[in-house]
């Protein structure tokens, strides 16, 4: 399939839209009442420190809505409001929020059901409209979309459809795409539907595993179980590295995307020398902006002297992981949450692991005076940390009797 035909034609169709409705005026004013905070803004103006009582927190300076994220919301309202008596659906979560897409339901849009881990499209009918969240979607379930005359909202962000442009770069000139990601993660399927041939790695580890087998060859077996779901229908290793491109999920982190090119790059220029390097290798900057700036203010923040640090976002939310694996590498206590629910008690947290497990914390908020670092994932309303900063106030500042 011509990806790049397809998605030309499929964006000239008039049942596509990518730009919203004109309704910004009364969405945008809707989504302040529901997603900003007043408390967070006094925080930013006191140069994204408050002190109450025994309490200081300190913000990270960039956090939250990234502006991707905030244009996928504001269209998915915009369709509610363009189409009020419409069937309304989603091809995945709209973002990685629990309290964003529970709006979404109760504006009655409905999301593809999945059974059996496929999605099922049967439940929609022609005439129906269908949003495509940030994340995107793929070029096989933008086909089913079109093929079934739905209307489409396209709220992909555009810094993923940057990735997906890279990938048909790759796919162009016969290259293979090394995509450093998620295999599992919405978007990483998206850009993999993209590419022509190639092989997801999910960090540096797996990637050095790769370049190994590039300049040593190895086990074809076991690199194949290794990569069994994350590389391309027929994928050889001993003839589908001899060129590669690097791409990324866009929410990963950065240090570790760079570090992976460079790996690449050095391994072949170690194959096939300075000359040939351009002739086996490629590489184009698809790092986001967003996750960028908010990777580099956490990187920041975790050098004061924190005696706790709380990183809010949607437990599946790729880049809020990140965060926490920063704050995590620092050393500092540090707690994943996803809304202020898990907080407990002042002695109770409920919390997501790194390696995915949800866990109790126990006396996670000491007694005395503390520094709270708090930082939030690019799908998270400031609405939420405000309510989890509330909390740790609730607990810790003392009002005084009248």
């Amino acid at each position: 399939m011509d990806t790049k035909a397809f998605k030309r034609a499929l964006q000239h169709s008039e049942n596509y839209n990518r730009k919203g409705f004109g309704h910004q005026a009364e969405v945008t004013t809707q989504l302040q009442s529901e997603y900003q905070s007043g408390l967070i803004q006094e925080i930013r103006d006191r140069n994204y420190i408050l002190t109450r009582g025994d309490v200081t927190i300190r913000l990270a300076q960039a956090f939250g809505f990234c502006w991707g994220v905030e244009r996928a919301v504001a269209m998915a309202y915009e369709t509610r409001q363009h189409f009020p008596t419409e069937r309304i659906w989603i091809t995945n979560e709209i973002i990685h929020n629990p309290s964003v897409n529970q709006r979404m339901q109760e504006m009655n849009i409905k999301f593809i059901p999945v059974e059996a881990g496929q999605k099922d499209f049967s439940v929609v009918e022609t005439g129906d409209v269908v949003i495509l969240p940030a994340f995107g979607a793929s070029v096989q379930e933008m086909q089913i979309l079109h093929d079934q005359g739905c209307k489409i909202v396209d709220t992909t962000c555009p810094w993923v459809s940057k990735v997906w442009n890279t990938v048909e770069k790759h796919k162009k000139v016969n290259y293979t795409s090394i995509i450093h990601g998620k295999y599992k993660h919405e978007e990483t399927v998206a850009t993999s539907s993209f590419a022509g041939k190639y092989l997801i790695v999910l960090n540096l580890q797996q990637a050095q595993y790769v370049a190994d087998y590039i300049l040593h060859g190895g086990d074809r077996q076991e690199f194949l179980q290794k990569f069994a779901k994350a590389c391309s229908a027929g994928f050889d290793p001993d003839h589908d590295l001899e060129r590669v491109g690097i791409a990324n999920q866009t929410t990963m982190l950065k240090g570790e995307t760079e570090a992976i090119g460079k790996l690449f790059e050095r391994t072949m220029m170690q194959k096939y020398g300075t000359i040939e390097l351009n002739q086996h290798f490629q590489s184009f900057n698809t790092i986001c902006d967003a996750t960028q700036e908010r990777q580099d203010a956490m990187l920041e923040l975790v050098q004061h002297n924190l005696d706790l640090m709380l990183v809010i976002g949607g437990f599946n939310s790729s880049n809020t992981a990140q965060l926490q694996q920063i704050a995590s590498e620092k050393g500092i206590p540090s707690y994943h949450i996803d809304s202020v629910e898990r907080i407990q008690s002042a002695n109770v947290i409920e919390h997501r692991r790194l390696n995915g497990e949800l866990a109790i914390a126990q006396n996670w908020l000491p007694d005395g005076k503390i520094v709270v670092g708090v930082t939030s994932g690019a799908s998270t309303p400031d609405k939420v940390v405000e309510d989890v900063i509330s909390r740790i106030f609730t607990f810790k500042v003392m009002v005084p009797a009248v």
